[in-house]
């Protein structure tokens, strides 16, 4: 059996010293299929650890229903990573950040107006308990106490940066207890004073976050830890984007250093993201600082080993300095998998979104406009609609929106909002007859990080015409789980007509399907879809200019592509390349 323990300022298994050598890889975040694949690169590479988040918002989708199928079995990826020979570190939250969506919390915690998130408020652990008991007998079975791998388990996750509620982070080591889990617990949080007095407690091992100055990052935290082994729980050797900035990048040589620094100060480590995989979906998080900040979908994260599995520069400078300090392992590295070019498809049937919002969804109404997740609906879009009485001189249309809003009068286009607008500007006028009004808003990612955590989406408050509130609602939960159910147009004549408008085409595979990437040349901003699961978002602006297209989104034969286009396209053309564009 092998046992982790803490003496003298190191860690030991099984009574001989050992250094942690961990690498960040997200199950959830990769397809099952290609999980043995990474995880021997990883291991090639020199790691003898795996670290990796659960995700409660995946596997506690709607209050009450869990899965634990498929990509979502956790216990399958344990049993696989110590089938290859690696110890587990796992970090179940409840709450993860990792520009996930929501930081990992499930959509319907925002429904209770009384719950008050990652605190001791009694209604938010409640639901934290019964999480936990599903997911963590995954894991405490797994145990290095009952032969497994788990060595470690985190107990929530830098909550130094959040809060600094001591009896919350000891209700939830105490409820990990309970639930048998008898290994290492630590927490982990950036390095300075802040962070480390409010989400670290005497009790537990206490680890460090950061991306460079090791020495200085370890100095801070020996202020509040003597006696704890040196961990840096999450070594960031990369970085994620958000739309509409640079592709962050790191030199590899100047990463590879950095973890050599790290080791030579005796230290444990865990590289993130060693694989960071993609966002899929609607699974993007997003920031919110001075202004919102949605994150890509893409989470290649500049990693060792890249988004769709290939070895980088930074790879092999990092087993160079494994291999000089010892950490060397004997394995064959897996053919690669090459992503293939299918050329490029035409778009032939069209359908006008706004349209169809009746056949999407039943409508409900409410004297005033509720945001998403009253409604009962997580993710995608939401459609507003009501009748404005009429005369009414031009004004201004004012609203709180999360995230994007687009503004319809009588079924025209008029106008967008945008969560970071300095002003609203848009004005309306209206005929003697009145007319309809109607808003689509846009789901972007929810906040993962930070005080505007509680992230409700579409619109919030009221919705005013001038000074005169406007009343009884009719709302459309575009949530498009069954995106191809619209009556599309044959023609070989598209055109954007200033609405949004669903665009469907199909990819024929022949033999057994392989990896791609989509690229929309043209296109302005909207959602992929592949055999109606969504797949990516996508928006001009970069950086993340393609999206990786795994070939377990495919099967052989016909595969319907559709795209939800928002904002306009030059050519009704999609492109299926064997090679990535993510800035």
């Amino acid at each position: 059996m092998n046992k982790l323990t803490v003496k003298n300022e190191r860690f030991y298994l099984n009574d001989a010293p050992f250094t942690v050598v961990a690498a960040a890889m997200h199950y959830f975040r990769v397809p099952r299929e290609y999980w043995r694949d990474r995880l021997l690169k990883i291991k090639a590479c020199g790691f003898n650890t795996v670290e990796t988040y659960t995700a409660w918002n995946l596997h506690e989708p709607k209050e009450g229903t869990f899965d634990f199928s498929g990509n979502l079995d956790l216990g399958a990826y344990i049993d696989l990573i110590s089938e290859l020979g690696m110890f587990v570190i796992v970090r179940p939250g409840p709450y993860i950040c990792s520009e996930w969506e929501f930081g990992g919390f499930p959509w319907w915690l925002l429904k209770y107006p009384d719950m008050e998130l990652r605190c001791s408020n009694e209604l938010y652990l409640e639901k934290v308990q019964r999480y936990f008991e599903r997911l963590i007998p995954i894991i405490s079975t797994r145990q290095t106490d009952c032969g497994g791998p788990v060595i470690m388990v985190q107990v929530e996750n830098e909550y130094g940066s959040y809060g600094s509620d001591s009896i919350y982070i000891r209700r939830l080591s105490d409820m990990l207890s309970s639930l048998g889990i008898s290994c290492t617990l630590f927490t982990s949080d950036g390095p300075n004073d802040t962070m480390l007095s409010g989400g670290s407690v005497p009790e537990l091992l206490a680890a460090v976050n950061f991306g460079s100055k090791p020495a200085a990052c370890f100095k801070a935290l020996r202020k509040f830890r003597k006696g704890d082994p040196l961990f840096c729980a999450e070594y960031w050797n990369g970085w994620f984007d958000h739309w509409d900035e640079r592709h962050h990048t790191r030199d590899a040589e100047d990463a590879a250093d950095t973890l050599g620094e790290i080791l030579d100060l005796g230290a444990s480590v865990s590289v993130y993201m060693t694989h960071g995989g993609t966002n899929f979906g609607w699974m993007n998080g997003a920031n919110l600082y001075d202004a919102y900040q949605p994150t890509v979908n893409s989470y290649d994260d500049d990693a060792p080993i890249n988004e769709y599995g290939a070895l980088t520069e930074k790879y092999f400078k990092m087993k160079e300095v494994l291999s000089a300090r010892g950490f060397v392992n004997d394995v064959q590295l897996p053919e690669p998998l090459q992503p293939v070019s299918y050329g490029t498809c035409v778009f032939t049937r069209a359908a006008d979104l706004m349209e169809n919002v009746g056949l999407l969804a039943e409508p409900r109404r409410n004297v005033t406009p509720l945001p998403m997740e009253a409604l009962d609906q997580g993710y995608g879009f939401i459609c507003y609609k009501t009748t404005v009485k009429g005369p009414k001189e031009k004004e201004t249309l004012y609203f709180e929106v999360h995230d994007r809003a687009y503004i319809f009068l009588n079924g025209e286009y008029i106008g967008k909002y945008y969560r970071n607008d300095d002003k609203q500007k848009l004005q309306i006028e209206i005929p003697r007859e009145g007319a309809v009004l109607a808003i689509l808003v846009e789901n972007m990612g929810r906040v993962n990080y930070g005080p505007g955590l509680a992230d409700r989406k579409g619109i919030i408050g009221g919705v005013r015409l001038g000074q005169q509130f406007l009343y009884h609602w009719d709302h459309f939960s575009l949530g498009l789980e069954h995106v191809d159910s619209v009556p599309f147009t044959e023609t070989d004549k598209l055109k954007f007509k200033k609405k949004p408008q669903l665009l469907n085409a199909t990819l024929h595979i022949e033999g057994v399907p392989q990896d791609t990437f989509i690229k929309l040349p043209g296109f302005r901003k909207g959602m992929i879809f592949v055999n109606e699961k969504p797949l990516s978002r996508y928006w001009e602006i970069g950086p993340q200019r393609s999206a990786y297209l795994p070939a377990t989104f495919l099967h052989e034969g016909d595969n319907s592509i559709t795209v939800l286009e928002l904002e306009g396209y030059k050519k009704p053309e999609i492109v299926f390349s064997d090679t990535p564009d993510i800035g």
